[in-house]
């Protein structure tokens, strides 16, 4: 799809179709205003009688209007003034794409006038290209064009790069098992970095028997796929500068192991590499941006399988940094992968960790899914976390970390075991897990299990994968 901007007035535009945006009980302006004025207040009339709604994210359409060159203009409503949120741009902009693609349309202008807040312009292109237009099932047909009123070519650029990264999420996290594993992923990660620019390095299984990556090794141990870790590194800014260490869990595919999940547990399992795939679409990202900035990605890949030489509860496995680990739950495994994956990367020198993995149910429970937990060992590095999440309109949540938790892990045949005491505040303890990990490397966990995935669409976005927390990961970068 070719992205364009335009300075031609919506009423005047040669395009298909047209979407523009309204808020409630204001009087029009800008773009919406030309309509109703090319209309002869018609949209001011169906305003009023009700069939053009303006309440947030409301989907109308004028069909055919006399006075404009489209023969479709969209009506999407942004609520209230007073109470618009960040993300909104997006999500409207995304809503408003989503409805148009329904149908092959060649040209298709957005008129950004109405979304009066900072981030639209950049954030209306991630809406069209990393949400609105996003074929999961392939039931939606893409614009040829899309041209947007603005004459910010920056911005359009940069959004144009934040979808497509976000799009890499997507589309790895809604692959079938049988097509991506361990190796395929390490295969994709090499592509993507010789095209956007970070250099790929990877460790097959005898590097990571080499590297006593015991815990890591146990989890791949009966799968026909051995692991792999990916290292990722972007050298953007000073020499002397300390790396930025992004870290994802990448169980490409979740059985359980000997705990074995039920079918309908098992059913989405093929997304628990979503952690993995932000930190590859976010590395596509701010090389892509050419962030003055120095990145080292890791993704921690194995397949969780059953078979002969599967792990075992009442294991002790030893760990890379020495800790040994008793297995109480093989589907407690994810923390096992990113216990090693996160000693590497200490040892890679990095100045701070932020680690992202679809980890526990409990996080679903304790939050739904649409918010990511949050744990951390740096109260400033998490603020600055939840400060560039809420620039992007995305949603995280911070559960404590007090000492309590990591008295659930302790076992009394090893250092620590793989799971709490109970099943109360299991995504609290798998982070006191993790955090043994991490020395004294400011952190922040992001307990992603609710988010990067869902059953059901939104207006602005198809079900299945979200490619969530890129954009945050990003603005934090910057």
């Amino acid at each position: 799809m070719k992205i364009e901007t335009t300075n031609t007035p919506a009423a005047d535009i040669d395009a298909s179709a047209i979407a523009i945006f309204i808020w409630k009980d204001e009087p029009l302006t800008g773009s919406a205003l030309d309509i109703d004025t090319a209309t002869e207040g018609a949209l001011c009339c169906l305003i009023k009688s009700g069939e053009v709604s303006a309440e947030s994210l409301a989907v109308s359409k004028m069909l055919a209007p006399v006075g404009v060159t489209a023969k479709v203009v969209l009506v999407v409503g942004l609520g209230a003034k007073a109470d618009q949120a960040p993300g909104l741009a997006g999500r409207a902009v995304g809503t408003a794409a989503k409805s148009l693609a329904a149908t092959a349309r060649d040209t298709v202008g957005f008129f950004l006038d109405s979304l009066d807040v900072t981030e639209a312009v950049a954030a209306t292109i991630v809406g069209v290209v990393g949400q609105g237009l996003y074929q999961c099932r392939e039931q939606l047909t893409p614009f040829k064009k899309a041209c947007f009123s603005t004459d910010d070519t920056a911005a359009v650029e940069r959004g144009k790069i934040l979808g497509d990264a976000q799009n890499l999420v997507r589309k790895l996290v809604n692959m079938p098992a049988s097509d991506l594993y361990p190796d395929s992923f390490a295969t994709e990660a090499v592509n993507v970095g010789a095209a956007s620019g970070f250099e790929v390095e990877v460790w097959d299984e005898q590097r990571l028997e080499q590297e006593r990556c015991g815990a890591f090794l146990a989890v791949g141990r009966a799968s026909a796929h051995p692991p792999r870790l990916v290292i990722m590194k972007y050298m953007g800014g000073q020499s002397d500068e300390k790396p930025l260490g992004l870290v994802g869990k990448g169980v490409t595919f979740d059985s359980g192991g000997l705990s074995i999940k039920t079918s309908e547990g098992m059913m989405a399992m093929k997304c628990d590499m979503a952690g993995a795939a932000t930190v590859l679409g976010t590395m596509q990202g701010i090389a892509k941006l050419k962030l003055p900035i120095n990145v080292i990605g890791f993704a921690g890949m194995a397949e969780n399988m059953i078979g002969g030489n599967s792990f075992r509860l009442g294991d002790v496995l030893t760990s890379r940094n020495g800790k040994t680990i008793e297995v109480h739950n093989t589907d407690a495994e994810g923390r096992l992968v990113l216990a090693d994956t996160l000693d590497v990367a200490v040892d890679h020198g990095v100045g701070r960790i932020i680690d992202l993995a679809t980890l526990t149910g409990a996080c679903l429970v304790a939050l739904g899914t649409d918010i990511a937990g949050l744990m951390t060992n740096n109260d400033q590095l998490a603020a600055d976390v939840k400060a560039a999440a809420a620039a992007c309109g995305e949603y995280v949540w911070e559960l404590p970390m007090h000492d309590y938790f990591s008295d659930q892990i302790k076992s009394s045949v090893a250092d620590i075991k793989n799971l709490g005491d109970s099943r109360w505040g299991g995504s609290i303890t798998a982070g006191k897990f993790l955090e043994e990990f991490v020395r004294e490397t400011p952190w922040v966990h992001l307990d992603i299990a609710g988010p990067s995935f869902s059953d059901k669409p939104k207006s602005w976005i198809d079900g299945g994968a979200s490619g969530c927390m890129v954009r945050t990961l990003v603005e934090y970068a910057e």
